[in-house]
């Protein structure tokens, strides 16, 4: 069985922590910068806070992304991802699926609940 310190996982999430200035919510799964700003985004949030590394359950580490009540909507459509991004360096630093589909439309605010990017510990 493998193992990988929670200080490791730790430092790897606090880049998270560190590096994210901007959530994007997407219509599809964005695996690149442009992706998650342009092609795919239907809307963002500048500064999102990310929480400091905790244990998950049931293992891992986990970085917490907290509620968004006032996100920004940029275009019209159904909202499946968010991602997170480092502006600064044109960088995706982490994307997932939301908990549920949303639709959006440009000119108005989109919400999310707080939730949780995880690393699980190795097997």
């Amino acid at each position: 069985m493998s193992l990988v310190a929670d200080r490791c996982l730790d430092a790897a999430l606090q880049v998270l922590t560190s590096e994210v200035n901007r959530l994007d919510i997407c219509s599809s799964e964005p695996t690149t910068y442009t992706q998650a700003t342009s092609t795919y985004t239907l809307g963002n949030k500048t500064s999102p806070t990310v929480g400091s590394p905790a244990d998950a359950i049931p293992n891992g580490r986990k970085v917490t992304v907290s509620a968004i009540t006032n996100g920004t909507v940029t275009g019209t459509g159904t909202a499946g991802y968010w991602a997170l991004v480092d502006t600064s360096n044109s960088r995706l630093l982490a994307a997932g699926p939301l908990s549920a589909t949303q639709a959006v439309t440009s000119g108005n605010t989109f919400t999310l609940t707080a939730f949780d990017v995880r690393i699980p510990d190795a097997a």
